[in-house]
């Protein structure tokens, strides 16, 4: 039992609590593996059920670190490296921008915002070429990485962005899964200058990571399966429904 108790975070949760969200990581890492996008959403959502509030955040950004890192990893051939770079520089800069702002916006004025922008990147107009150019990467990684700071999980918003850049199902899987690491890296940083107490928490978010890793490999074994044209329009639906989440909680908030 003494050996269960390493992944509860100092007695925070229970042990089952623990394997549970241990399991947990595995099917929404497929998930997100297989359609590119929705599982850490759900794992969020979950964990906000059983964690303490003040972990929230800080240990699922730390856990998406890990995640997202497995499957940059996994399909790096595929990762435009271009749009990474651009987005990163503007996520440095959106960073120190989000530490100096002091009167935060309303919540829900964020939540509408930010779903009524995903609708718009994923089904507007698009441009011929596709291309967000140099310019919109970089203010994409400002923008996102200052609304991450506020909103936690900005991962359909980044998503969207990337989805405007290209089509093809494992650049799309790549990239937004290399952008989400550093975005999550950033975040790791800022809670660790505040003085978050990661360490008791690491033991779980190493197992989580763990078997994150292992649903990565597993739901990218699905994706090679599923046609491209049915890939872009799962991808499409599933980004709709978490930007309709969250004009629901925007409207649940009034």
């Amino acid at each position: 039992m003494a050996f269960f108790e390493l992944f509860t975070g100092a007695g925070e949760l229970s042990s089952l609590v623990a394997a549970g969200l241990i399991a947990l990581t595995f099917i929404t890492t497929i998930i997100t593996a297989t359609i590119g996008i929705g599982g850490g959403v759900l794992l969020l959502a979950t964990m906000a059920t059983v964690m303490p509030l003040a972990a929230l955040i800080p240990v699922h950004g730390l856990v998406q670190l890990g995640t997202n890192g497995s499957r940059a990893f996994m399909t790096r051939q595929h990762t435009d490296w271009n749009m990474v770079k651009w987005f990163v520089a503007g996520a440095l800069i959106g960073a120190v921008m989000a530490s100096f702002i002091v009167v935060q916006l309303p919540l829900v004025a964020i939540q509408f915002a930010i779903a009524g922008f995903i609708l718009f990147l994923v089904w507007g107009p698009k441009q011929k070429n596709r291309e967000l150019g140099d310019k919109g990467r970089f203010v994409a990684g400002i923008f996102t990485t200052v609304a991450t700071m506020f909103v936690g999980a900005t991962g359909p918003l980044v998503a969207g962005f990337v989805h405007r850049s290209t089509s093809d199902k494992m650049k799309l899987v790549s990239t937004f899964a290399t952008c989400m690491t550093f975005q999550h890296l950033l975040k790791a940083f800022v809670f660790s200058l505040a003085g978050f107490a990661f360490f008791q928490w690491l033991p779980l978010v190493l197992a989580m990571s763990a078997s994150g890793y292992a649903g990565t490999w597993l739901g990218l074994k699905f994706l090679k399966k599923v046609p491209a044209e049915k890939f872009r329009l799962i991808f499409r639906v599933v980004v709709t429904l978490l930007a309709m989440r969250l004009i629901w909680q925007g409207i649940e908030g009034l």
